[in-house]
């Protein structure tokens, strides 16, 4: 009985490698292909988010060629056309640590500040496309975790009604709650405390909101994409995408999800890179390795986008990099 009992032991755990294995086996139908150059006399800095607009143009948040916009007038919100050819800036001054981007279905642009200073930070700021504020939620420079105040905001989304979607924390001391208001910035209800059970929440870091309206969170610091509805109500829990580090789903309702994170101590087993399924049945149909020799210190992306074509863009921190892959 021993004997056979360790067989069947030895045949389960057979099968979770192979099951393992497949998942980071997905085809990658995509190729690298170099893109974004910045006006001569410019570099990039950290860079932690991505988005396309409704026109195919790239919008990347660029911490101010360092890692931090405290005290710098460089403008972190930088707009390129679908070659990369750079277009245009905006919003220096405004920012301590620029983290999120969210392009809503009208072109207007969404920054979270993800750091307080000087009387700035802690806030939700909305562009137009020519960079006029439209919009502020939060205290200027104050953390908190009132209805009207936020602690290290790290990601927005808007949903198919104009509803917005704020990923209020960071991890650490910052807040661990997902706070709801209307298309005109009026608070309705926020859900989620710090804690790994359904609809709690460990270093926030991206969200994402699809056609249905339900609301992926990247749920980082749990190695987790968590799914709600409209009001809060937990849906599901899906780890088949890794390490969330950003969420991106295009109009068709496909989910890309990059993890930059895993490694042998930080989230076991996962592989690096770019996850692209389906919001519908959350399958992985296509794997975008990270970047490098070794699969746990490879590079990959903070941020992920895709435009109408299906190419897909990730930004980087440590890199400072836009990296650009099209479909073979």
């Amino acid at each position: 009985m021993k004997r056979d009992a360790s067989k069947v032991i030895l045949a389960f755990v057979a099968a979770i490698v192979i099951i393992s294995a497949g998942i980071e086996a997905q085809e990658n139908s995509y190729r690298e292909d170099g893109w974004a150059k910045l006006p001569d006399g410019r570099r990039f800095g950290q860079m932690s988010a991505i988005d396309v607009d409704p026109a195919g143009n790239v919008w990347a948040l660029d911490r101010c060629g360092a890692n931090s916009c405290a005290g710098s007038k460089v403008t972190p919100v930088v707009k390129f056309d679908p070659t990369g050819k750079y277009l245009t800036s905006f919003g220096a001054g405004l920012f301590v640590f620029p983290h999120g981007m969210h392009v809503d279905k009208d072109g207007n642009v969404w920054v979270t500040d993800a750091d307080g200073k000087d009387g700035k930070g802690h806030q939700v700021v909305k562009f137009s496309p020519d960079g006029r504020v439209l919009l502020a939620l939060g205290k200027a420079g104050v953390a908190g975790n009132a209805p009207d105040t936020f602690n290290r905001p790290s990601a927005l989304t808007t949903g198919p009604n104009g509803d917005i979607f704020v990923a209020d924390g960071h991890g650490g001391e910052s807040n661990a709650r997902i706070m709801k208001f209307s298309k005109d910035g009026k608070f309705v209800k926020a859900w989620g405390k710090k804690g790994t059970a359904a609809g709690e929440f460990e270093t926030l870091h991206a969200i994402a909101a699809d056609s249905k309206g339900r609301v992926f969170v990247g749920d980082r610091g749990n190695s987790r994409v968590q799914v709600f509805d409209q009001d809060g109500n937990f849906i599901e829990e899906w780890k088949q995408f890794g390490r969330p580090s950003g969420i991106f789903i295009d109009r068709n309702d496909t989910l890309y999800v990059t993890d930059n994170q895993s490694d042998a101590k930080t989230n076991p087993g996962g592989t690096r890179g770019v996850r692209i399924g389906s919001v519908n049945d959350g399958k992985v149909k296509t794997f975008i390795p990270g970047l490098g020799g070794n699969p746990q210190s490879q590079s990959a992306g903070e941020a992920v986008a895709a435009d109408a074509v299906g190419n897909v863009y990730w930004v980087e921190t440590n890199g400072m990099i836009i990296r650009k892959f099209v479909k073979r």
